[in-house]
């Protein structure tokens, strides 16, 4: 079992054991699915609700109903099973892009060294070329991902590297 991370605990919600979590994770909505599983502290906890609320996700989980039993939570990592993320053939986790080789047009290659967000929807790609370029991962300047040799072919603008 591969475990990717999702975010982490950083405070309860009410009085009912729900669960604030802080995420960027690029897969929310296959992450958070209810009747899923989590795992916080090496234990397996089943989500039993989930909703957002400002930056937040808000989960109930186990048959945990007061604020008192999910304490041991806070400050603590959470992970799901990559398997249960159930991703199709094109969707990919940011975490596996790492170390991905980009290609450029003028047969340029880099490796990726970090992907960030830069806002809540924009996420760049710091490459390492002879030098450092920033690449926006929602621009057109990405042609191709190829999953199966580990390669991204990008199209940069002139004077970037």
């Amino acid at each position: 079992m591969e475990k990717v991370y999702i975010g982490k605990v950083v405070n309860t919600h009410g009085i009912k054991g729900e669960i604030r979590i802080l995420s960027n994770f690029e897969f929310k909505d296959k992450a958070f699915k209810v009747g899923t599983n989590l795992y916080i502290k090496d234990e397996v906890h089943q989500i039993k609700s989930y909703r957002t609320h400002k930056n937040y996700d808000m989960i109930t989980i186990g048959n945990y109903t007061n604020i008192n039993e999910v304490l041991y939570l806070l400050k603590e990592d959470v992970y799901k099973d990559k398997e249960e993320l159930n991703l199709s053939g094109n969707e990919i986790l940011d975490s596996e892009l790492l170390n991905y080789k980009v290609i450029d047009k003028n047969k340029k290659s880099g490796i990726i060294k970090e992907i960030f967000l830069a806002s809540s929807k924009n996420k760049i790609m710091r490459v390492l070329f002879d030098k450092e370029v920033l690449i926006p991962m929602n621009s057109p300047m990405i042609k191709n991902i190829n999953k199966d040799k580990k390669i991204v072919e990008v199209e940069l603008i002139d004077g970037m590297i």
